[in-house]
């Protein structure tokens, strides 16, 4: 006959099974396809690191895909083959490349769904107003940042001067008389995302347009108009500058960041993310401003760079809920400050930021405050608010062709802007008619 006790004991003895199953049970595995390399890469590793350690649910893989191209190239191909990772980063100009993929689940919903409570009014406006669509971000903010000016301290005293004028001819007057005096072989390096610093955040900084409807915030029938602006003496500058030796382009196994933490240039115009590396390479007394603007000009805002996470649809439910707490762990402020002092990208809440000023960071490091004074500056305008364009990639690269072909001698500036903006166009109404009713 059987012993009733023994029922008892293999209940336990299940139960004890079944909870020493679900404490040793493997974590929630998700993909993080990023572009990150270098230094900045490091920091991506040491974040997946410290989430993964948070906790005993979830667990983060990052995976370097290459160079933002590669990494959206790279997410179609795999969504395109059923096999997307869970989480992407991708660069600011996809933002409407990625919003109407319909391959997105917009992030401010996926929170929501989770129960995730994020508090998405401390976003620093600048960004989270890049990444929201009809009043919800769209896309997680992650490495936000915007160009800045670098500066040799010993060259610009060596030629007489504090540091480099708020306005654009003064500063103009500053590096010929740097070159000149010898203070510097050239006065500033040409950043290989020239087209970011010295066109787009000339123009938001400038208040000038870029492009009709509110540089396409307001219509996928947004045209582009910068040829009509004072972008045509700006792209006129830099071909003198070049002609002149004052501007130099880099070359022989040396990069534009080279050039200026070498001593070579004087001046670097950069993304605020920049410091990680100038920080790590330099060995000469550098500081760092505001852009310019020009004169009789109330400077607006700079315009974002970077880029945001974007979630890929098609996954399981605890892999949203995976992906989920994992963005709840960007947004915590302790996050934001972290990621802000190892990487140089700005901070994006205001609780991080204000944390980072209630420590005395700015004290220690003034010029980490720059990007973020700079974005928060004034009211935004139309012509500051940001770029929503779609294939703003392909418009850039033939903006760049044209720019080249001035720098080459092959065309003035006012042409060179008249065929970019025709080019551009054609880019954007192709795009128009492919999406056609979405936005």
């Amino acid at each position: 006959m059987r012993n009733d006790k023994t029922i008892p004991r293999i209940a336990i003895g299940a139960l004890t099974l079944i909870m020493s199953g679900a404490a040793y049970a493997e974590p929630v595995e998700v993909q993080w396809w990023h572009a990150m390399n270098g230094v900045n890469g490091e920091r991506v590793e040491e974040l997946a690191k410290k989430f993964n350690e948070s906790n005993d649910q979830y667990r983060v893989v990052a995976v370097n895909k290459g160079n933002y191209d590669e990494v959206i190239n790279s997410t179609i191909a795999a969504y395109r083959a059923k096999r997307p990772p869970h989480i992407v980063q991708i660069y600011e100009r996809g933002f409407m490349t990625m919003l109407l993929s319909d391959a997105i689940v917009p992030v401010q919903d996926l929170m929501d769904k989770t129960g995730h409570k994020v508090d998405w009014s401390d976003f620093i406006k600048p960004v989270a107003g890049f990444y929201s669509y009809k009043g919800k971000l769209a896309a997680m903010p992650f490495n936000s940042s915007s160009p800045i000016l670098f500066y040799n301290k010993d060259q610009f005293q060596k030629a007489g001067f504090d540091k480099p004028a708020e306005t654009w001819g003064e500063f103009d007057k500053q590096l010929y008389a740097i070159k000149k005096s010898g203070a510097a072989e050239c006065g500033t390096a040409l950043a290989t995302d020239y087209h970011w610093s010295l066109i787009e955040n000339y123009s938001a900084i400038n208040d000038q347009p870029y492009a009709t409807k509110a540089n396409g915030y307001n219509g996928l029938d947004t045209e582009f108009v910068y040829n009509k602006t004072l972008v045509v003496p700006q792209v006129a500058r830099l071909k003198k500058w070049l002609d002149d030796g004052v501007l130099q382009i880099a070359g022989q196994g040396f990069s534009p960041e080279q050039l200026f933490t070498s001593g070579k240039c004087a001046t670097y115009f950069a993304s605020t993310a920049a410091h990680s590396g100038i920080e790590r390479n330099s060995k000469i007394a550098w500081s760092a401003t505001f852009l310019p603007w020009e004169e009789g000009v109330q400077p607006k805002n700079s315009t974002i760079g970077g880029a945001a996470l974007w979630v890929i649809k098609g996954h399981k439910p605890e892999e949203e809920k995976a992906i989920a707490a994992f963005f709840d762990y960007l947004a915590k402020p302790e996050t934001q400050l972290w990621w802000h002092k190892a990487t140089g990208y700005v901070p994006l809440t205001n609780k991080a930021y204000e944390m980072a000023k209630f420590e005395g960071y700015y004290k220690e490091s003034p010029t980490r405050e720059i990007a973020i004074q700079q974005l928060n500056r004034g009211t935004p305008t139309d012509n500051s608010l940001g770029f929503h364009f779609g294939n703003f990639t392909q418009s850039m690269f033939a903006q760049r062709e044209e720019v080249e072909a001035l720098f080459a001698g092959k065309k003035d500036a006012q042409q060179a802007m008249d065929d970019a903006v025709k080019r551009g166009n054609e880019v954007l109404r192709q795009y128009e008619r492919l999406n056609k009713g979405k936005y």
